[in-house]
């Protein structure tokens, strides 16, 4: 990281209980003060910086008070090893503790055409905090982008095998959506991963999706939709269509729903 060290944002995580020496990943969370303070020297070991930019707690942990995670978090901020903070997938009171303890700077939780459910209560709590938003799997973990059909199947080991919206009997009624982004993307002569990037940065001037990729012409045509200009109009129009498709099936197992949306215990 060194040669560019100082052109690059980084962000990392916290959270999942791993252990430290073998990088074996243990059942449940574990966001306790030593265990973050040593999971970032780890971080800082491995990616040899000196700071971590933007540090989120992946999940809340049930049982670890937020004020206690947070004054882990602003010692690190005060040795300079960490710059900003956030949350992912929390509950709305957990958030405002949070930010009452020390300032959150960004939200991280999944937010897209196909998922909506920020809209309701997270983005508006955000705005009212002054806190930036930051969606993961913005193309819908790959399906806002046109790549699947009715016909596809998904290999063992794929989330998305175990995700209902993407099981066999929903997937005809939820490629609607893709439909109608596909002929957005032909009125804007765009991609419809552009379509479906550009709808989330005209939502709210903070907000900053991540798209993953791991080939170069696909981070390409992702940073293309910063091009596509969608007017007040356009977006009203895309809003109503978007809204009277009624997507089908869950967006996550049970199990890992479970980690979303959990308050922290409180601080006694």
């Amino acid at each position: 990281m060194a040669p560019f060290r100082d052109k690059v944002v980084i962000a990392s995580k916290f959270g999942w209980d791993i252990d430290l020496e073998t990088g074996e990943r243990r059942p449940g969370l574990n966001s306790r003060p030593e265990h973050i303070k040593l999971a970032v020297e780890g971080m800082l070991k491995r990616l040899r910086t000196d700071r971590i930019d933007l540090l989120y707690q992946h999940r809340v942990d049930p049982q670890v008070p937020i004020e206690d995670v947070a004054g882990a978090v602003k010692g690190l901020i005060a040795a300079g090893k960490v710059r900003h903070w956030g949350l992912s997938e929390m509950g709305l009171k957990t958030l405002r503790r949070a930010h009452a303890m020390l300032p959150v700077t960004a939200v991280q939780s999944e937010y897209s055409m196909l998922w909506r459910g920020p809209e309701k209560a997270v983005l508006p709590l955000c705005e009212e905090l002054g806190i930036g938003f930051v969606p993961w799997s913005p193309l819908g973990v790959g399906f806002l982008t046109g790549a699947i059909d009715a016909r596809t199947r998904f290999a063992d080991g794929d989330i998305r095998k175990i995700e209902t919206r993407f099981s066999p009997e929903n997937l005809p009624n939820n490629l609607k959506l893709v439909t109608l982004i596909e002929s957005w993307a032909e009125r804007k002569q765009a991609r419809p991963s552009q379509i479906a990037l550009a709808w989330l940065l005209a939502q709210k001037p903070w907000i900053v999706p991540i798209p993953g990729t791991t080939q170069m012409p696909h981070m390409l045509e992702n940073i293309g939709a910063t091009a596509v200009q969608l007017t007040s109009s356009d977006i009203a129009e895309l809003r109503k269509s978007i809204s009277s498709i009624e997507i089908s099936g869950a967006r996550l197992p049970p199990a890992v729903q479970a980690l979303s949306e959990v308050e922290a215990p409180p601080k006694t």
